[in-house]
């Protein structure tokens, strides 16, 4: 008799809680009637740091795992190689500013002759029409004033070759110089190093990446939704995120981006019958202003739920409300 009022008193609390998770479940579907939702993880924009010129690597100085801050020095490339090229194109540019220097000196000496050939021609002249010289002593001194005339201007010639052969080399140098500052990699945002691809003392070509950088201020997690839903959503719609690992944090984000073209979901994401419908993919994106507040914090990877509200008129559910101290306090 004992054994079957336990039994009994058992079923009526399996029944109890049967009634209790089953409107609790109905109670939750039914608050999320006006919101999509869907599976992902939790992803980053990866930004490929490369080299523009080919060298050696001569020091790594982050490792994977690291924050970097915008414009912290990554790596360096071996310079030796153009601190050498950059000496010869300075000597280039001084010998050539030497021989500007002397061509403007033989400038002057032409001017100087030129000046005297111009005084003998006009004085020849005067005393050919009077008379007084033959037309060959006339044209000796013609001939010359015409020469004189013609080296001075291949002497201003010459000068203005050698300044644009000064120009030639200052570029030169300054394209040098370029590539000198080039061979240190700086990091172009604050982000932390997913991979490391190289390793001090190798030879890289141009081009080659040397880390790859998670941009920890733009993370997101995209899903992927049917038409009926897609059609609704706008850009910029409120959306919050459950993760596994944190299912007490709800995480605000916004939609960023709709696909204009229908697809079939990834084999991970739904069930076989799931992923026979033709779905869209949509971006939320996470809170600019609590990864900045939690950057350090941000961890890719992870899987969760986003959750997209189509109603704006639609409050959230309590099980979306409970978002970050610090994002709270700011709304």
């Amino acid at each position: 008799m004992k054994t079957l009022k336990i039994a009994t008193a058992i079923m009526v609390l399996v029944v109890l809680a049967g009634y209790y998770y089953f409107n609790y479940y109905t109670n939750q579907n039914n608050a999320l009637d006006d919101f999509a939702y869907g599976n992902g993880r939790i992803e980053a924009t990866e930004v490929n740091v490369a080299t523009k010129i080919s060298g050696r690597v001569e020091k790594v100085l982050v490792k994977e795992g690291d924050i970097v801050e915008k414009g912290q020095a990554i790596a360096l490339l071996d310079t030796k190689e153009l601190e050498a090229k950059l000496a010869m194109a300075n000597a280039q540019i001084n010998q050539a500013k030497e021989n500007k220097n002397y061509a403007l000196s033989l400038v002057i000496q032409k001017q100087s002759e030129l000046s005297l050939a111009t005084k003998e021609y006009e004085r020849a002249k005067k005393l050919y029409v009077s008379k007084s010289i033959s037309l060959a002593a006339f044209q000796k001194d013609e001939t010359t004033y015409h020469t004189a005339k013609a080296v001075l201007a291949s002497a201003k010639a010459n000068v203005q070759a050698l300044e644009a052969s000064i120009q030639a080399a200052i570029a030169q140098a300054q394209a040098i110089e370029v590539n000198i500052q080039e061979s240190t990699l700086y990091a172009p945002l604050k982000g932390r190093v997913l991979y490391k691809l190289v390793q001090a003392g190798e030879v890289i070509s141009s081009g080659k990446s040397v880390v790859i950088l998670l941009d920890l201020l733009d993370v997101y997690m995209t899903i992927f939704l049917p038409t009926s839903q897609a059609g609704v959503v706008q850009y910029g719609s409120e959306a919050r995120m459950i993760l596994d690992a944190y299912p007490h944090i709800t995480i605000p984000a916004s939609v960023t981006f709709i696909s204009p073209q229908s697809q079939f979901t990834p084999k991970q994401i739904e069930t076989q019958s799931e992923r026979e419908k033709l779905m869209f993919k949509v971006k939320a994106t996470i809170d600019f202003e609590l990864l900045q507040e939690y950057i350090e914090k941000v961890r890719i990877g992870l899987p969760g739920v986003t959750y997209i509200q189509l109603n704006k008129e639609k409050e959230w559910p309590p099980m979306l409300t409970h978002l970050p101290q610090y994002y709270d306090k700011k709304k």
